[in-house]
């Protein structure tokens, strides 16, 4: 929706220039850039200030509107996506239209990527020119007004999809808990103990799950998946996919009869491998919903039916081989994306005996060794043979913090969680050694570093600084061999048990799914934030919020903080009568549309249909983002966006080219 503006020879601009401290003024003469601009045409006034965007240099802006009677004003400062926002809100509160506003970027794409103060000011003075080019041009716009459906989409059972999802509910809106496995939990609820305390992870996450399980405005669905999204902020349309289960939750009372007549012994998943399970099961005592599911990868057969032994005992009729995969349709205003992690895989290391010795395990699997629900119940023993370990070797970054050969970034919850396993090893093992290879010490969170230092001095763990280079077998020993880096000596090492520390990655699978949405990611494949300062919890898609190690590697503590953040801009979003959507959208002129629906095929919003009656192209404008791949492919020229068109790009290239 555009509204009547000024022709372009009457407006009167207004510029304002940023010293920003010395970002800018430290490179460009700032005064020098106001004095060279203050004759061009259509600007009507020129200054500089130190800092624009204070509380002074907004008010300064406010009263010149106002003053000057001026028509578009031009803030040559720092990037848009900074402040566009607030220069926006004081153009609006100086009865300014907010669109009339530019931001000339002289910070990051000037003053910090150069030294020569001369050519940065000639450089500044081009760069506003441009702007005033397209100032004179621009339109007065009004946003795009849609309702919103209070209901939000919670994708992931993790803690932080639990949380964010009680948070919403709590708020007074309805969520959908959407969870791939067949119960809620996470990871979280693999872990024997929690650090910095200590506490038993199932007795912390527990009752959590049972309060997202009865709380009347969750629903929760568990083994199914997101199918497909469409639709936009406020007004998503959503399929999701409900996997058979081939038992009726509502009719099983968790007798067990079934598990014990079953003949399909498998690997149990919760525990990491270290068990078994039968083919129909329980993932684990605490699990939500409470029934069995009959994993159809692994039964003797369905299709025709090969077994049914645990049909013929299951007295309440729960087991039903019919079932079939079905498709839900649901409408939602906001998403919560909280897909969790996995772990690197220890095929990748294979010089640590990843994947070749029994003996070698990941963090997550000797969590299960340590627990009491695990398949040793909490009896530290090696998965070989079952002995005690006296000796184990932890090694911290695995995978982590190599930029050579596997992952750059730092996993962050490896150094604490390492701590934790040597002390708890300590504990259930008091003569044993444990021996920790790292890097550095990360503990940076509340009274991390005094669990670290008490993991030191009262557990006796040996920590050597240095990596590994080798891990392998001489008889029933494994070898390490690694490197002190404080001594300069290597360092040989006998050990029953080595643990290594892998790093964290996005869940398996992912990736399609964050197709499917529409949301991007970062080069590591973690939903990518829409500012990673201002707008953490946001992503760059308007309407999907993050939560947890969806994000990116994060502890406990910070994974529930992030989804009560990510709740609460739900909250924000819900709380509002209706949503306005930036009117920065492409149109398209009937007029000179030919119908060749090049458009519709580069939208990656699917915002453009072509209308066959008509032979010209529709535009959702509500789902419409502004990223201008359509103008850019537009061989007419039918599609143009509003405050960038062809005519106002092309003034900008001339006021830069034009000496």
């Amino acid at each position: 929706m555009t509204v009547k503006t000024k022709k372009k020879e009457d407006k009167r601009i207004g510029l304002f220039v940023c010293h920003c401290g010395v970002n800018i003024a430290g490179v460009v003469d700032v005064k020098k850039v106001a004095e060279a601009l203050k004759d061009t045409p259509g600007v009507s006034m020129s200054t500089d200030y130190v800092y624009m965007c204070s509380d002074p240099g907004q008010q300064m802006i406010i009263d010149t509107i106002k003053e000057k009677h001026l028509d578009g004003i031009i803030v040559a400062a720092c990037s848009p996506t900074l402040h566009e926002k607030t220069f926006q809100e004081a153009a609006r509160l100086a009865g300014l239209n907010p669109y009339q506003i530019e931001i000339a970027n002289i910070r990051e794409q000037n003053s910090w990527v150069h030294s020569d103060k001369d050519k940065a000011t000639k450089k500044a003075v081009k760069i506003v020119k441009s702007h005033v080019a397209k100032a004179i041009r621009n339109e007065n716009l009004e946003p795009i007004k849609v309702d919103v459906k209070k209901r939000a989409l919670v994708i992931g059972g993790g803690v932080s999809g639990l949380q964010a999802a009680l948070d919403i509910a709590d708020h007074g809106y309805e969520v959908i808990l959407v969870e791939k496995n067949p119960s809620i939990g996470g990871k979280m609820i693999q872990l024997s103990e929690t650090f910095p305390t200590l506490d038993c992870s199932q007795c912390i996450l527990t009752p959590k799950m049972v309060e997202v399980s009865r709380h009347p405005r969750i629903k929760l669905l568990t083994y199914h998946e997101v199918d497909s999204v469409s639709g936009f902020i406020g007004n998503f349309k959503v399929r999701i996919k409900k996997k058979p289960r081939f038992v009726d939750e509502k009719l099983c009372n968790l007798c067990g009869e079934c598990e014990k007549v079953c003949p399909q012994i498998v690997p149990d998943e919760f525990n990491m491998g270290l068990s078994f399970r039968k083919a129909i099961y329980m993932p684990f005592p605490q699990a939500i919903p409470g029934t069995y599911t009959l994993d159809e990868d692994h039964c003797l057969g369905l299709s025709p039916v090969r077994c049914g032994k645990c049909k013929d005992v299951c007295e309440p009729r729960a087991i039903d081989f019919d079932m079939k995969e079905t498709i839900i349709e649901e409408e939602v205003g906001a998403i919560v994306v909280a897909t969790g992690y996995d772990l690197y895989t220890m095929q990748a290391l294979g010089e640590f005996g990843g994947e070749k010795y029994e003996d070698v395990v990941n963090g997550l699997e000797f969590e299960r060794i340590l627990s009491a629900s695990g398949p040793t119940g909490g009896v530290v023993r090696r998965p070989s043979d079952g002995k005690v370990p006296k000796s184990v070797v932890f090694v911290q970054c695995c995978g982590s913090r190599d930029t050579e050969k596997h992952l750059p970034y730092c996993s962050k919850i490896c150094c604490m969680y390492t701590a934790k396993h040597a002390m708890l090893y300590r504990h259930r093992v008091p003569d044993g050694q444990a021996t920790v290879f790292y890097i550095d010490v990360r503990t940076g969170g509340k009274a991390f570093d005094e669990f670290y230092q008490r993991t030191v001095e009262e557990d006796k763990v040996l920590y050597i600084r240095g990596k590994v280079s080798k891990v392998f077998k001489e008889g029933d020993k494994l070898i390490v061999w690694g490197v002190d880096t404080l001594t300069g000596k290597k360092v040989e090492i006998e050990a029953d048990m080595v643990v290594l520390a892998m790093a964290m990655v996005k869940t398996d699978g992912v990736q399609d799914l964050l197709k499917k949405l529409k949301i991007s990611t970062d080069i590591h494949g973690f939903v990518a934030e829409a500012h990673p300062k201002l707008r953490p919890v946001e992503s760059l898609n308007a309407g999907f919020f993050l939560a947890g190690c969806a994000h990116g590697p994060k502890d406990i503590p910070e994974a529930v903080s992030q989804a009560s953040a990510a709740a609460a801009k739900v909250g924000d979003l819900f709380a509002q009568k209706e949503l306005s959507h930036e009117p920065t959208v492409v149109p398209v002129n009937d007029e000179l549309c030919s119908g060749c629906g090049i458009c519709v095929t580069m939208c990656p919003y699917g915002a453009r249909t072509l209308d066959p009656s008509k032979g010209v192209v529709d535009v959702n404008e509500i789902l419409c983002e502004g990223c201008g791949a359509c103008a850019a492919a537009c061989p007419c020229g039918a599609a143009q966006q509003r405050n960038q068109t062809d005519d106002q790009i092309f003034s900008m290239l001339r006021a830069m080219l034009r000496e």
